[in-house]
């Protein structure tokens, strides 16, 4: 049984990607072809391993992923069993219709644009250090929001209110934004969305026409990318500086601009006032929409953050996007668009359309939540604690690979961006890493502009000193 498994096995150090994906995918492909059948038992993980000469670890999660979609069953002591019904094989020739309309055939235009971006990128399920994008979820008052979301629960029919967009909560969101970000709207233009991915790709239906162009920073944010070039817009990668977004000397105008200038994804930098003012200008000047993506405006570390770029203008087509999934915890899966005025009721049109929508249980509790305190209180003492965990990995990576990455040092946010000082295939860098338990992502697939830079993009928030210090010696071993 061990030498037919392996001999189907083929897994490259060289291909790029991750051993644990290569293990993952092949197996999956021997159970659904039929060459592993239904009640056959795969050798243990230790000896898989061995045989493969990989670590033990890479054969658990092939083996934990397998077993979460229903390929395998596995138990205490007992060895993984393929699961009756898994394979794929009925024994019939499929019909010459079947074999001659691949994935491009099937699916619609919209659908053959998402897979050609190559976004989302997929990771286990479990988060690791250094996976972007996550807060502590440990430190999270979650005693405090079981009673907001109880009462929350408990109330769901008293209230007369079945609006989509919560009225108390649109309230509360706009008194929070005002005061810390600067932001100037009435609460009925806030449209609440189960993410703010999910924003992205409402603004970016509802203001883009086939054809259309859009500037992204680049490097920047891949799911805007993704939501943009799947509604059929040409999608510009203009670089940055250490300002943000370069607008000189451009000839293509955009319909629509994403930015992120609070944080410049992945770099950390801040826009300051003097380029947010000619920006605007500009996107004034050609009649562009602008989206600014607040998406961890709210961790600043060496100052009172700059407000809003929305709140600096008089101009009515700039889209406000923010999310609680960083500065609470990754499963609320809400976010937030703030429309100009007189779009509201078009983005509430195609919000119901397309079923962008939040349960009102949900945003009563996030009112609550809001409204009594809890939230700033939890904000400031997140701000603390990670400007400590990004002083730790700051001084982990000098101690450890100083020689080898070139550091951007952030003045808030969740994570940073890591150049590499040589050069270096950053995609293969990051499927060693990963082999190795350690989630990061490389900055060349974050560029939408001809650029010879690479480095890792490190999410350090959700992580403590020792879980940092350990994931930075694992890159240290693997940084060459």
């Amino acid at each position: 049984m061990i030498g037919l498994l392996l001999g189907r096995l083929e897994l490259s150090r060289e291909s790029g990607e991750a051993l644990t994906r290569q293990l993952t995918n092949q197996l999956r492909a021997l159970i659904t072809g039929g060459r592993l059948r239904p009640g056959q038992s795969l050798p243990s993980s230790r000896t898989l391993a061995r045989s493969l000469n990989v670590s033990r670890n890479t054969v658990s999660f092939a083996i934990e992923q397998l077993t979460a979609e229903g390929y395998l069953s596995t138990s205490q002591g007992r060895r993984p069993v393929v699961v009756a019904g898994a394979s794929l094989v009925s024994g019939k020739a499929p019909s010459r219709r079947a074999e001659n309309r691949g994935i491009e055939g099937l699916v619609s235009g919209w659908a053959r644009n998402l897979h050609h971006t190559g976004w989302p990128p997929i990771y286990r399920a479990r988060p690791r250090a250094f996976q972007p994008g996550f807060a502590d979820e440990r430190e999270f008052p979650h005693d405090t929001w079981g009673r907001c979301s109880r009462r929350a629960a408990s109330s769901a029919l008293l209230r007369p209110d079945r609006s989509h967009n919560y009225p108390a909560l649109q309230e509360a969101l706009l008194q929070h934004l005002a005061e810390h970000r600067g932001i100037k709207a009435m609460p009925h233009q806030i449209i609440v969305m189960p993410s703010a991915q999910a924003g992205i790709a409402l603004i970016a239906k509802v203001m883009i026409d086939a054809g259309d162009t859009a500037w992204i920073e680049s490097p920047g944010y891949g799911g805007a990318f993704a939501a943009l070039q799947a509604v059929g817009a040409t999608v510009a990668g203009v670089p940055v500086d250490d300002a943000g977004m370069t607008i000189v000397d451009r000839k293509d105008l955009p319909r629509i601009i994403f930015i992120t200038p609070s944080h410049q994804y992945p770099t950390g930098h801040l826009m300051p006032v003097g380029r947010r003012l000619e920006l605007l200008r500009f996107a004034e000047t050609a009649g562009a929409s602008i989206i600014e993506d607040d998406y961890d405006g709210e961790f600043h570390y060496e100052a009172r953050p700059v407000a809003a770029l929305q709140g600096l203008t008089h101009y009515e087509r700039v889209f406000y996007l923010g999310t609680f999934s960083k500065s609470m915890f990754a499963d609320i899966r809400v976010g937030y668009v703030i429309a100009p005025e007189d779009l509201v009721r078009t983005f509430e049109f195609a919000q119901r359309h397309l079923g962008l929508v939040v349960t009102i249980t949900m945003q009563a509790a996030l009112a609550e939540f809001i409204g009594t305190g809890s939230y700033v209180a939890h904000v400031r003492r997140m701000t603390r604690l990670y400007r400590a965990r990004r002083d730790r990995l700051l001084q982990a990576l000098a101690a450890e690979v100083g020689d080898r990455l070139a550091i951007d040092v952030p003045a808030g946010g969740m994570q940073l961006l890591a150049r590499c000082r040589t050069s270096t295939n950053d995609r293969a860098l990051c499927a060693r890493l990963l082999d190795a338990g350690v989630i990061t992502r490389p900055l060349s697939s974050m560029t939408f502009h001809n650029t010879r830079e690479r480095g890792l993009f490190l999410g350090f928030a959700a992580w403590n000193e020792a879980e940092i210090d350990a994931a930075a010696r694992v890159i240290s071993r693997n940084v060459r």
